[in-house]
């Protein structure tokens, strides 16, 4: 959980972009973003990750020319990950 003292600064995108000849193709784009510069602990569900097999993950994407760098530091992952 995280609490802010002020709003944001900047605001970043989220909606639905449809493309193709009659609109049908779509894609949802959202996220959460935020440059924290302590420690960070990034969690799954504490109950049912381990039971699922399923957890908390991050995705990075890029503008599809393959561009993309992203840099992770300083942050304990638990109860992530995928089964099998």
């Amino acid at each position: 959980m995280i609490t802010l003292d002020k709003p944001l600064e900047f605001k970043h995108y989220a909606g639905i972009q449809r493309f193709g000849p009659n609109g049908d193709d779509w894609i949802e784009m959202r996220a959460e973003v935020g440059l924290l510069t302590r420690n960070i602990m990034y969690r799954g569900d504490p109950v049912f990750s381990n039971k699922n097999e399923y957890g908390a993950h991050i995705m990075v994407h890029s503008n599809g020319m393959e561009t993309l760098t992203a840099r992770i530091a300083y942050v304990h992952f638990y109860d992530c990950g995928q089964g099998f």
